[in-house]
C-alpha cells in the first residue's frame, strides 16, 4: 500500500510537471510572438514596410528560447513557469527598441560621436546567445542550488577583487570607473559582482543569522541590536562608500548595501536593522554626495534639471540628460507617440544606457512604461513566492537577495530616469543594452529557475 501510494504521487508530480513546462511553452510562444509584432510596428512606422530578415530573426528568438525551455524542462521540471517567459520578453523587447534607435540614429544623422554610429543590436543580439547559452549550462550542469552554499568565502574573495578592479585602471566613463577594459574589449564587474555578492550574503546570513537576531536595546518602540554584532553592516556600508568615493558608481553602491539590508531584515525579522541601514545609507550618500564632484554633479543635475538651458548655470550641471528625460516621457502621455513615429533618439545616450527607459514612455506612453514596471514586478513577485516556498535557509534567502537585486537595479533606474532620485548610470534588466549586463541578469534568472524547481520538489513532499 505504501509503495503504490508513492507511485502515485510519481505519478501526480509529473503530470504537475508536464503541466508547468507546457504554460511554460504557450508563453513563451506568446512572448516571441510579442516581440516580433513590435519589430512589425516599429518598421512599418520607421520605413513603411516589414523590416528585412524578420523571419531568420524570429527564428533565431524562437530557436534560443526553445533551447532554454527543453534545458528547464529537463533539468528542472518542476521551476516556476514564469520566469523564463518573462526574461525572453523583456530581452527580446529591448532588441526591438535598440533596433528602432539603430535605424533613427543612421537615418537623421543624430549621432554627437562615433560610438553612435556603430549599432547596438547586432551586438546585443550576439550577447542575448552567449547570455542564453550560459544560463542554460548553469542550469544543466548545478544539480541544487546549494551547489554554491560551498564557495561563497570564494565567490566574496573574487567579488570584492572585482569590485575594485576598475578603480586601478585608467580613464573613466561618462564619469564612472566602473568598466574593466582590456585592448579593445571592456566590461562592468559590478553586474556579476552583484549576483555574487548575494550569495556571499546568503550563506553568510545562513550561518550567523541567529547572532544578529540577538535581541538588545528597545529605543522608540523599536528593538536595536546590540553595538558588538554591527560589525558586518558597518563593514558593507564601509565597502559600499568606498564604491562611491573611488570609482563614483552610485548604483552599485545603493543596490550593493541595499541587497544586505533587505537580507539582513529577513534573516532576522528586525526592524531596527532596516533603520539603521536606512540611516546609513542616506548619511553616507548625503556625506559623499556633497563631497566628491561627479555625484555631487549628479545630485545638482537631479534638483535642477532645467537649470542647464540658463546663460549661465552652475558648472557642476555638465549635462542636460535629466532635462532630456523629462521631455521625452512628457512627450508620451498616456499612451504615447507610437513605436518608431517619436524621437528618443535626440538623447544621445538613449540606444546605450538606461535612458532607453525614456523611448518606452515617449513612444508607449504610460500605458506601456507600466507594463514593462509590471513584468520587472512579476518576475520579483515569483523570486519572493519561490523564497516563501523554500525550506532552507540558504534558498530562501537567496531567492529573497536575487529579487531584491533585481527591484533595487529598476528602481535606480527608472528614478534616475524619471527625477524620483539623482541619475546612477546602472543599466535597465534585459533592456538597456550592455553584455555585461545581460549574461549577469540571465544568470540571476538561471539561479532562479534553479531555486523555483527545489520549491516545487518541495511543494509535493509529505507534510
Amino acid at each position: 500500500m505504501l509503495s503504490s501510494a508513492r507511485g502515485g504521487g510519481r505519478d501526480g508530480g509529473r503530470r504537475r510537471a508536464t503541466r508547468l513546462r507546457n504554460v511554460e511553452l504557450l508563453l513563451l510562444l506568446l512572448a516571441a510572438a510579442v516581440c516580433l509584432a513590435g519589430h512589425v510596428a516599429a518598421g512599418l512606422a520607421l520605413t513603411g514596410r516589414v523590416p528585412p530578415g524578420l523571419a531568420a530573426h524570429g527564428a533565431g528568438l524562437g530557436a534560443l528560447a526553445l533551447a532554454a525551455h527543453l534545458a528547464v524542462r529537463r533539468f528542472a521540471p518542476y521551476a516556476d513557469p514564469l520566469v523564463l517567459p518573462l526574461a525572453v520578453l523583456l530581452t527580446g523587447f529591448g532588441l526591438v527598441l535598440l533596433d528602432r534607435l539603430d535605424f533613427s540614429y543612421k537615418l537623421a544623422h543624430a549621432a554627437k560621436g562615433d560610438w553612435q554610429k556603430v549599432p547596438a543590436a547586432p551586438s546585443q543580439l550576439t550577447w542575448v546567445v552567449i547570455a542564453v547559452v550560459a544560463a542554460v549550462v548553469l542550469v544543466a550542469a548545478v544539480r541544487h542550488h546549494r551547489f554554491f552554499q560551498r564557495y561563497v568565502y570564494l565567490l566574496m574573495t573574487g567579488a570584492l577583487i572585482l569590485l575594485a578592479a576598475p578603480a586601478f585602471f585608467p580613464g573613466d566613463v561618462f564619469g564612472a570607473k566602473r568598466w574593466i577594459m582590456i585592448g579593445g574589449m571592456s566590461f562592468q564587474p559590478d553586474e556579476f559582482v552583484k549576483v555574487a555578492i548575494t550569495i556571499f550574503f546568503a550563506g553568510y546570513l545562513t550561518a550567523y543569522g541567529d547572532v544578529l537576531a540577538l535581541a538588545g536595546r528597545r529605543v522608540w518602540g523599536l528593538t536595536l541590536p546590540r553595538g558588538r554584532h554591527l560589525g558586518p553592516v558597518l563593514a558593507v556600508w564601509v565597502a559600499s562608500l568606498l564604491v562611491l568615493v573611488f570609482e563614483r558608481d552610485l548604483g552599485t553602491s545603493l543596490i550593493f548595501f541595499g541587497v544586505f539590508v533587505v537580507m539582513l531584515h529577513t534573516a532576522t525579522e528586525r526592524t531596527g536593522w532596516m533603520v539603521i541601514g536606512l540611516l546609513l545609507a542616506v548619511g553616507g550618500a548625503v556625506v559623499v554626495g556633497a563631497l566628491e564632484p561627479h555625484v555631487h554633479g549628479r545630485v545638482e543635475a537631479w534638483l535642477h534639471p532645467l537649470d542647464y538651458y540658463l546663460p549661465k548655470h552652475d558648472p557642476a550641471l555638465i549635462s542636460d540628460q535629466p532635462a532630456q528625460a523629462l521631455f521625452s516621457l512628457g512627450t508620451g502621455g498616456l499612451t504615447g507617440t507610437g513605436l518608431g513615429l517619436g524621437h528618443p533618439w535626440e538623447i544621445g545616450f538613449a540606444g546605450r544606457s538606461d535612458f532607453i527607459f525614456t523611448t518606452v514612455g515617449e513612444e508607449l506612453g504610460l500605458t506601456g512604461v507600466t507594463a514593462v514596471l509590471l513584468l520587472y514586478a512579476l518576475l520579483v513577485q515569483r523570486g519572493l513566492r519561490t523564497a516563501v516556498g523554500l525550506t532552507d535557509p540558504f534558498g530562501k534567502l537567496l531567492a529573497t537577495g536575487l529579487s531584491a537585486a533585481l527591484a533595487l537595479q529598476v528602481f535606480v533606474v527608472v528614478g534616475g530616469v524619471s527625477g524620483l532620485i539623482p541619475l546612477t548610470g546602472k543599466a535597465l534588466p534585459f533592456l538597456a543594452a550592455g553584455g555585461s549586463s545581460l549574461l549577469a541578469n540571465w544568470l540571476m534568472t538561471a539561479l532562479l529557475v534553479k531555486l523555483s524547481d527545489s520549491a516545487g520538489r518541495t511543494a509535493l513532499e509529505p507534510a
